[in-house]
């Protein structure tokens, strides 16, 4: 097993068995408000760690430990692999490990630490970027060359395809990927100190993401721009409206342009925590769809539909925490949600992250239940 293997093995054994059905054309039209026909069900993360301990205990069966043994109604997604990120670097290096955690060494140069037993993914320590001389250093990483298309992309997109997929191309984060360069209070304190420096990083970030967009447009082209941001909590996004537009928003509306030229018609972000501070900011430089809309961190779905209408459509947005409290507290939160967000349309119902340690396997299994008849009541 490679070091990277060892590293990132607790969060690979949390993966759970995803049957997908839905074909592209229903998926496309259903989260841009252009039908709906059927309403869709998923389960996006799995399990948090330790759950499968706690069913295995409570006597659950191999299938319901990967959750095959649960019936969902999920898109097929498959996955662009022309490169848009960070390339390159020194293969990942475990420096020590402990009985309580691994130390290791990624690709950014940066030492990261894993907790064992309480996380599945490594925390960065430190990050290569202070300024605008060690982003000069990094910047080649970035950087667009023929490599980023080389593979067998065009090959698996034009499978993919006949297949019925929803073909999705990952780029990196307006906030995110900076962040993996400079740390969260880093990103942060660039925004008013060294604004400079954040253009300079997206601006070669969105030159890289646009050729590859282009490229891959010439070839078949891809259904949906993915981006991962994870940039709020509880008390909101940490980047304000203002700085949205300031530097994700050109940034954003940037790709999305150059996106839908080559055919995309979905533009999802994935993030946790209270995004409605700049969801209209987002939306305005072209997002119109989002997961997992945590309750816990202040989003409403319903009223969120209420508020943007056709303009954002939703994955997630059941409050997994729901499912700890009891029959009545499940039938509550489907009930409240699930009718109205179905007349809507757009939504892909599930949980709003990973099922929580302390959720029991009966529980999972009447919240699965339940929503399947609500789903089939309504519909």
């Amino acid at each position: 097993m490679s070091d990277l293997d060892r590293l990132f093995a607790a969060h690979r054994a949390l993966g759970i068995s995803k049957k997908m059905d839905v074909r592209r054309e229903e998926y496309l039209d259903f989260m841009t408000f252009r039908s709906n026909a059927r309403p869709m069900f998923d389960e996006i993360f799995g399990p948090l760690l330790g759950l499968r301990e706690e069913w295995i205990a409570q006597g659950a069966t191999a299938a319901e430990l990967d959750l095959s043994a649960f019936r969902f109604r999920r898109p097929i997604w498959r996955r662009l692999s022309a490169q848009t990120g960070w390339v390159g670097g020194e293969p990942m290096r475990i420096l020590e490990e402990t009985p309580e955690h691994i130390l290791a060494r990624d690709p950014m140069g940066r030492r990261v630490r894993l907790m064992k037993g309480a996380a599945s993914i490594p925390l960065p320590l430190d990050y290569p970027v202070r300024d605008m001389n060690d982003w000069r250093r990094v910047q080649r990483h970035y950087r667009f060359d023929a490599g980023r298309l080389a593979g067998e992309w065009a090959r698996e997109a034009a499978e993919a395809r006949r297949a019925g997929a929803v073909i999705r191309l990952g780029i990196p984060g307006g906030f995110d990927e900076p962040r993996q360069l400079l740390g969260e209070e880093g990103v942060c304190l660039a925004a008013g100190d060294d604004p400079e420096l954040l253009h300079a990083i997206l601006e070669t970030i969105g030159d890289t993401v646009v050729r590859v967009i282009e490229a891959t447009g010439r070839n078949g082209g891809f259904d949906e721009l993915y981006v991962h941001e994870d940039m709020a909590g509880k008390s909101g996004p940490l980047f304000g409206p203002r700085q949205v537009r300031a530097f994700m928003a050109p940034y954003f509306s940037r790709v999305w342009a150059a996106a839908r030229e080559a055919g995309a018609r979905v533009f999802m972000m994935d993030s946790d925590g209270d995004m409605s501070p700049i969801l209209a900011d987002l939306c305005d430089a072209g997002l119109n769809a989002i997961h997992p809309m945590e309750p816990t961190g202040g989003n409403d779905m319903v009223a969120l539909r209420a508020k943007f209408g056709k303009r954002l459509a939703f994955q997630g947005g059941i409050d997994k925490h729901a499912l700890r409290e009891g029959r009545a507290a499940i039938v509550a939160e489907l009930e409240r949600k699930v009718p109205p967000m179905i007349r809507s349309g757009g939504c892909i119902f599930a949980l709003d992250h990973r099922i929580p340690n302390g959720t029991s396997l009966e529980a999972y299994r009447f919240y699965h239940a339940k929503m399947w008849e609500i789903l089939e009541r309504e519909s």
